[in-house]
């Protein structure tokens, strides 16, 4: 669907997806170790105070408020405006300290300006963003590039096997995926990128499973130079 076709979509009902976030991604961020970005910073820069994470195609935001009441700061991207709207008003019924650590951008995802979304992030989050497989491999690249060192690309979304063995979901085969899909369009991030999970998740529903493809990525500290021996004179 077009951002019009979300916009309607969003608008049908109060919240589609429900208020809490994703128990998939809970669960993983839940076993990450929360690391600062690291320095240097610039003259005049101050290291900030938390984490950051880029949520693309947050939707209505389930999982950008849970993220940021559990201390990250969270860019919350979206091309549907609808969305966006609704996410600002359920954190409108949080704290000032949360709201505070959520930024809302009502934007393509296919099309993010470098000067808005600079990162890096020490997360990025890819959570049920069905998109056509180029526009995918690109943004998983795109999305390894914003990480930073040591930082955590997660990546969920009905499994291609969904279609026909599990239940709701996506229903265009053309833009579901495997694990091994997201893998080898990693692929060419080359030794940056190290996949620690490619699997596939059931998750229950009122009928059968909802079978999902989830992947963690995570991007490699550059190795430090190795000491000159000392010469001596």
């Amino acid at each position: 669907m077009d951002a019009a076709a979300w916009d309607e979509y969003y608008s049908r009902t109060e919240l589609v997806w429900g208020a809490p976030p994703d128990d998939t991604v809970v669960e993983q961020v839940f076993g990450l170790e929360r690391r600062l970005p690291p320095g240097p910073f610039g003259v005049g820069e101050q290291r900030p105070e938390l984490p950051r994470v880029l949520d693309l195609g947050c939707g209505e935001g389930r999982n950008a408020l849970w993220l940021a009441t559990h201390g990250w700061q969270v860019d919350a991207v979206d091309y549907s405006q609808a969305g966006i709207d609704k996410g600002r008003t359920v954190a409108a019924r949080l704290s000032r300290s949360v709201r505070g650590r959520i930024r809302w951008r009502h934007a393509d995802v296919t099309e993010l300006d470098p000067t808005e979304f600079p990162g890096p992030y020490e997360l990025v989050l890819m959570a049920f963003l069905h998109l056509p497989a180029d526009d995918r491999r690109a943004l998983l690249l795109r999305a390894a590039e914003l990480l930073a060192p040591e930082g955590t690309l997660l990546v969920l979304g009905n499994d291609s096997l969904n279609l026909t063995e599990g239940y709701g979901g996506e229903q265009n085969p053309a833009l579901l995926f495997t694990p091994n899909d997201i893998a080898a369009e990693l692929g060419p991030a080359g030794d940056d990128i190290r996949i620690r999970v490619a699997d596939r998740v059931h998750q229950p529903t009122e009928e059968r499973d909802a079978i999902n493809a989830l992947v963690v990525a995570h991007k490699t500290a550059p190795v430090p130079p190795e000491e000159q021996p000392a010469i001596e004179a």
